[in-house]
């Protein structure tokens, strides 16, 4: 698998290749909790017997950044593939992290297994802590004894669980009904073939076909939910418009309010109504933010509302022309520094925005400034 670390200070992204070491199936068992009671334990057997996958990493991790950006593609295109949800709050995926130190281009070191870490930004507190304490441990002149550990929220630590070996500490053996499982090549290639279109294969897509930034397609194929929204949203319309648009205005305002694109309340059919009204011309760039607003907090088409509360933007030169001059006619110092200093005559554009409330066709608006005062296109 391969995962982007970054950007850096230059904006570029690091590939990392990290390996898989195998697969395997097993059935959960139940579990045991010990913060129900202060001097009981208990056993949850709910979830007994429910079929669980792991997924062992070759120790090709280096950083907590790297386990984290692991765990979120991992868990991507777990989502992708309708595996399962992924939400590890709920127990639908955990992460068992083994953490080793060693000195640069020296064997690895004695690791320990932190179990269970139900988190993406835990498991990046337990590593970052976990290198430490074994860092301290070894500076002083000690030893790491291999164990497994469990890691504390509340404290930011982890702490020892149990003593552990190996693997064969856990006493596996072949299971006797079980018949091996032997899959040609052409199984394989027809399973390819099924599978949904993967994060990878989509951000190529919406880079090579749409003209989005990588980070830009990053951010879109982080969530099929996001992904299916904007392709829905781009369908006969520009492609760098629309992920603008869920970027910087949907998202935006889903991170601020606490939901996620499955709660939003514009759907790609609203907001590809504001798309179509502001390429148009019928609307300005500002009307659209304020028209986002509106269909955000009380719904409706946009076209209606543009058309019911008289949003449309002004296109009439006749009333653009009157504006300008009555804001040249009244501010005769900003005329003198703006023609002493053309770039000075943005300011008068603005008040001329303001003036119309935001409703006069801006490319019309600065065309007649710079016409009024002399100045060169």
């Amino acid at each position: 698998m391969i995962i982007s670390i970054g950007p850096d200070r230059q904006g570029q992204f690091e590939d990392v290749e990290i390996g898989i070491e195998r697969l395997h199936l097993e059935q959960d068992a139940g579990k045991s909790m010990h913060d129900q009671h202060p001097t009981l334990s208990f056993v949850d057997l709910n979830r007994s017997g429910v079929a669980l996958m792991e997924i062992v990493s070759k120790p090709d991790l280096r950083s907590s950044d790297e386990a984290k950006a692991y765990l979120t593609k991992l868990r991507t295109i777990l989502r992708y593939l309708g595996t399962c949800d992924g939400n590890m709050d709920e127990g639908s995926m955990r992460a068992d992290v083994n953490v080793s130190v060693r000195k640069p281009g020296g064997e690895f070191g004695t690791r320990c297994e932190i179990k269970n870490v139900n988190s993406i930004r835990f498991v990046g507190q337990a590593i970052e802590y976990e290198a430490r304490r074994q860092i301290a441990i070894l500076e002083e002149g000690g030893t790491i004894d291999q164990e497994t550990r469990l890691f504390d929220a509340g404290r930011g630590e982890t702490r020892s669980m149990r003593s552990k070996e190996d693997a064969h500490d856990y006493r596996y053996f072949p299971d006797p009904d079980l018949l091996p499982l032997e899959f040609d090549d052409a199984f394989v290639e027809a399973l390819k073939a099924g599978l949904a279109e993967l994060p990878d294969d989509k951000k190529e897509r919406f880079v090579r076909d749409l003209g989005l930034t990588v980070y830009d397609a990053s951010v879109l194929v982080s969530e099929k939910a996001i992904a299916d929204y904007f392709e829905a949203l781009c369908a006969g319309r520009d492609g760098k418009s629309a992920a603008n648009w869920v970027i910087n205005d949907l998202l935006g305002a889903l991170n601020k309010a606490g939901r996620s694109i499955e709660e939003t309340p514009v759907s790609p059919e609203q907001l590809g109504g504001i798309l179509d009204l502001l390429k148009e011309g019928t609307i300005s760039g500002k009307i659209a933010k304020d028209l986002f607003e509106i269909v955000w907090n009380e719904g409706g088409d946009p076209a209606g509302i543009v058309e019911a509360r008289g949003m449309k933007q002004v296109t009439d030169t006749g009333a653009i022309e009157k504006a300008v001059d009555e804001i040249i006619a009244a501010n005769p110092d900003q005329v003198a520094k703006a023609q002493a200093k053309p770039t000075l005559a943005g300011w008068f554009v603005g008040q001329v925005m303001k003036s119309t409330g935001g409703k006069a066709n801006p490319q019309a608006v600065q065309a007649l400034v710079k016409a009024k005062l002399g100045l060169p296109d």
